[in-house]
């Protein structure tokens, strides 16, 4: 029973993996596009306007699309109300609050650091911001419905079409970084007109005050613990500007934007994860499986990030064309960063699986614990580490915060809802990722070793799982008939 449950884990993660790693690379590939036509100083411009949109996101939906996947996937005789009623609300407070930012649009140009010559894209971002909004409850019925190809399709074709434009505008009509904004509306307006049907379908413009009143209960204490996590993302970004300049924020950005793999398995890792943990957790072996899940993320992560490490500076060196490398030359000197942006999300990771009790015992009431320790971390780590170390110092505050929100959420869930781990595999591979990294940044980081030398160190890392016996023969096996690689008995 364990087996077939993670299983169906594991499909859902690969569909939505796939979707979500072609449709995240292709949008990645607008890091090289970007670094290889635009200065640093504006594309440090683009970065942090993106870091106040992300915040801004939170901020539009409140926690609503959590509610309504948990209420919708518990209640589902009254879909359709639950449905309309959470639709009624984003949409009321979206329309609200796009007429707030466009009232008071001078002084929040001026935060965003968008007077001086780049005015015109605030109202793109505004209405970016609404877009985006009003699709996510469709979205997130989609998820819950397991309707993982629609989905997939869906955003692939916003990150296509965000694609072709970003190059149309910037490259053939010469429109800056307005030119990303521009192509993000309307890639946002598509998305918007795609989910339609899914509108069609469930919304009959019924709403239910008292399933308002759950969805809010449950639902609010999800805004503060978002909005502090996505300072953990991003807070680092107008710290930056402020101490360092557009300049640095540019570079930062650009390799920050390098850990796009690790987050790339965290993210469809997440994707499958919370309707999987949702619709399992009265299982009599759901911890047991719970357990077994968290091992198995860890010891991938692993394997990925001394991957990545290892071979990084090669990756930056790929010459596309002439002339033209995956990260552009003016980048190249900030990617010693990228080993610890990579292991700030293997925490980041943790910290997902961990959450998982707090949704199924309704204590969201302790996200904010968690969020605002790390954001708190993150914004004293930046402003103490920025000024010596620079970019560094941004990329350990990040990993700081992450490590330190895997620990409270531990220390918080064990309490109500206890999960025996496999804490001696999961203690000796992060003693095995510390002397890891140590080992980088004291040996490798300086160094020019050839690649048949990364080979034989990535394998003498592999070695040491087996030697720590974080993984062992049964593993593999298990891992194999998990995968569909070998029969299961």
């Amino acid at each position: 029973m364990m087996l077939a449950k993670i299983k169906e884990l594991t499909k859902d993660t690969a569909v939505y993996g796939l979707s979500t790693i072609v449709g995240r690379f292709l949008n990645f590939l607008l890091v090289p596009y970007y670094t290889n036509v635009l200065a640093p100083d504006a594309l440090g411009v683009y970065s942090n306007v993106y870091a106040y949109l992300a915040f801004m996101n939170i901020v539009y939906l409140y926690g609503t699309d959590v509610a309504f996947m948990k209420y919708a996937a518990f209640e589902r005789s009254s879909k359709k109300t639950i449905f309309s009623t959470a639709y009624l609300s984003v949409f009321a407070t979206s329309v609200f609050l796009t007429l707030i930012l466009l009232a008071f649009r001078a002084p929040l140009e001026n935060l965003t650091r968008l007077s001086g010559g780049y005015e015109d894209i605030f109202p793109f971002v505004v209405f970016v911001l609404y877009f985006d909004a009003i699709a996510v409850i469709p979205f997130a019925n989609l998820r819950l419905e397991r309707k993982t190809t629609r989905f997939a399709l869906i955003k692939l074709a916003n990150i296509l079409i965000n694609l072709g434009l970003n190059i149309l505008f910037i490259s053939y009509f010469k429109m800056g970084i307005k030119g990303i904004f521009l192509a993000n509306l309307i890639a946002s307006a598509f998305t918007f007109v795609a989910v339609l049907p899914e509108i069609f379908r469930y919304f009959d413009f019924s709403f239910n005050f008292p399933f308002w009143k759950k969805i809010l209960k449950f639902g609010l204490p999800y805004l503060p613990a978002s909005m502090a996590a996505m300072l953990v993302q991003v807070a680092d970004r107008p710290i930056l500007l402020e101490l360092q300049g557009k300049e640095a924020v540019g570079i930062y950005s650009a390799n920050y934007k390098l850990g796009i793999f690790m987050m790339l398995f965290v993210s469809m890792f997440q994707y499958a994860w919370q309707p999987f943990y949702l619709n399992n957790a009265k299982e009599p072996n759901a911890k047991n499986i719970f357990a077994k899940v968290m091992t198995i993320f860890l010891v991938v992560a692993s394997v990925i990030w001394i991957t990545l490490s290892l071979f990084i500076d090669d990756i930056v060196r790929i010459e596309i064309l002439s002339g033209r490398y995956f990260i552009g030359e003016n980048y190249w000197s900030g990617t010693f960063i990228v080993p610890m942006i990579l292991l700030a999300y293997v925490f980041n990771g943790i910290n997902v699986n961990l959450q998982a009790g707090f949704y199924i015992e309704e204590k969201t009431k302790y996200l904010p614990v968690v969020t605002f320790v790390g954001a708190a971390i993150n914004i004293i780590s930046n402003l103490l580490l920025i000024p010596v170390y620079g970019i560094f110092g941004a990329a350990l505050a990040t990993l700081f915060s992450y490590a330190a929100m895997s620990l409270v959420s531990f220390t918080l869930t064990r309490k109500f809802y206890p999960i025996k781990y496999e804490y001696g595999k999961i203690v000796s591979m992060l003693l095995l990722l510390a002397v890891a990294t140590v080992g980088y940044y004291t040996f490798f980081a300086d160094a020019d070793f050839s690649f048949a030398t990364k080979l034989l160190i990535l394998a003498g890392y592999v070695v040491l799982m087996f030697a720590f016996k974080i993984v062992n023969a049964t593993d593999l096996k298990y891992l194999g008939k998990l995968l569909g690689i070998s029969k299961a008995k």
